[in-house]
């Protein structure tokens, strides 16, 4: 196996199908995308339509059943895992948070902890201003899973941790589904101070957070049923355009 350090160019999904263990039914069917460097990407479709499949399967916690992924031309299963997770980061709806002090937390994974990166980090995540007012600031302990903190206060130590590790594909699994709107306000101008120069894979549920995405593809049933930007699947009329119809009301 050999180690990735980096990718320079894209990721490609080639007739790509995953069924998950014991299941009759494929997850995902005859996967066909190109993830170019830099691209912002959503996926978007029902509950079970397959997007946490395909981002599951770009994190490699699976390979393909038939088909293959490609990094630069190269078959992601001739890599090391751990060194093919070494550049991405995941930003869930759910934080992963432990029960120490909040810099620790940030810089959780690394072997010696940067001060001057955790500090930056969290600013860009807009998370220094509630730190400040902790009575220990970055060294507040935070509880089992941060139960000490909002859920707006620890997605952005989610999103701040993401920045300290600087990965350079980014996914995001439906980062603002549980907020409140001012919260959701602060962690939407984190996650955009995030994907600034990445490569970013976003799992949305809310279509007006993916508006100026490069790419959409949409999910339906494993399959991917359409693609474009925004506007150019609001021309289609089809799948894409109901779901923002059902979402903004329109007629």
């Amino acid at each position: 196996l050999i180690n990735i350090d980096n990718f320079n160019d894209k990721i490609n999904f080639q007739n790509v199908s995953f069924r998950y263990q014991n299941a009759n039914q494929y997850a995902l069917k005859n996967i066909n995308v190109i993830i170019n460097k830099g691209e912002t990407v959503a996926l978007v479709g029902k509950s079970g339509s397959g997007k946490t499949t395909f981002s599951n399967l770009l994190l490699r916690f699976y390979n393909p059943t038939e088909g293959k992924i490609t990094i630069d031309n190269q078959d992601f299963e001739m890599f090391n895992k751990s060194s093919l997770r070494d550049i991405m980061s995941i930003v869930t709806q759910e934080p992963i948070l432990f029960n120490d002090s909040i810099k620790n937390n940030i810089a959780y994974g690394s072997n010696e902890i940067n001060e001057d990166l955790v500090i930056s980090s969290a600013c860009t995540a807009n998370a220094d201003s509630f730190i400040n007012l902790l009575d220990d600031k970055y060294e507040s302990i935070i509880g089992e899973r941060g139960t000490k903190l909002s859920g707006g206060e620890k997605q952005r130590l989610s999103i701040a941790r993401a920045i300290y590790r600087n990965p350079e594909i980014l996914i995001l699994d439906e980062a603002t589904s549980s907020l409140d709107s001012e919260s959701e306000k602060l962690v939407q101008q984190a996650i955009n101070n995030l994907i600034i120069d990445r490569t970013v894979v976003i799992i949305a549920h809310r279509l007006s957070t993916i508006i100026n995405c490069d790419k959409i593809l949409v999910f339906d049933n494993g399959e991917i049923v359409e693609s474009g930007n925004h506007s150019e699947l609001l021309k289609l009329g089809g799948f894409y355009k109901k779901l923002y119809d059902l979402q903004f009301g329109s007629n």
